[in-house]
């Protein structure tokens, strides 16, 4: 079965690099099988015979702290949920310079629609879509500053979460078809 491993925070900042070669080998050394990374924010796809999502996370996690030297979340979600996901957001939503739109991947703690109410937004500005294992979030560019995306940041939510603009989505999507 094929899957996308979501790393939380890697290469931000100078923060918790990865590389992602060294990946790559963590991942095959827990069993995963025809692994590639896209870009460096921590995509990881790869194959694996195991049905368990949480099992999966949970070694990645242990492989990349003995690794690297330093935890890192781990959410790992099945192609047939990525691309279900990236049909479901609405075409026209883009992540240009006139609009951003972001997908919050959820831990499953906060996988709910509830957890839209959670989250502190401008109704007039922001629209934020739930789709099972995450929230889609959109607004035009020039209204990030009355944008509630900015306040996010220290939430529970946001601790519980790990986000991906909707370019990637869509990639990782295309990359995760089954042949």
């Amino acid at each position: 079965m094929k899957y996308v491993a979501l790393l939380r925070g890697i290469n931000v900042g100078g923060n918790k690099t990865v590389n992602m070669k060294m990946l790559t080998t963590v991942c095959e050394s827990v069993g995963c099988t025809n692994v590639t990374t896209y870009i460096n924010s921590g995509n990881v796809i790869f194959s694996d015979s195991g049905k368990n999502r949480k099992a999966l996370a949970q070694k990645m996690e242990m492989a990349i702290e003995k690794k690297f030297g330093f935890a890192v979340r781990v959410l790992v979600r099945d192609a047939k949920n990525i691309q279900a996901l990236a049909k479901a957001i609405p075409a026209s939503w883009q992540n240009d310079t006139e609009q951003r739109t972001d997908v919050l991947f959820l831990w499953d703690a906060f996988d709910t629609k509830e957890t839209i109410g959670l989250i502190k937004h401008n109704p007039k500005i922001d629209t934020l879509k739930y789709v099972s294992g995450a929230i889609v979030w959109n607004l035009n560019r020039k209204n990030y500053n009355k944008s509630g995306l900015h306040d996010l940041i220290g939430t529970e939510v946001y601790k519980n979460m790990t986000a991906r603009n909707v370019n990637t989505v869509r990639r990782l999507a295309a990359m995760l078809k089954v042949e």
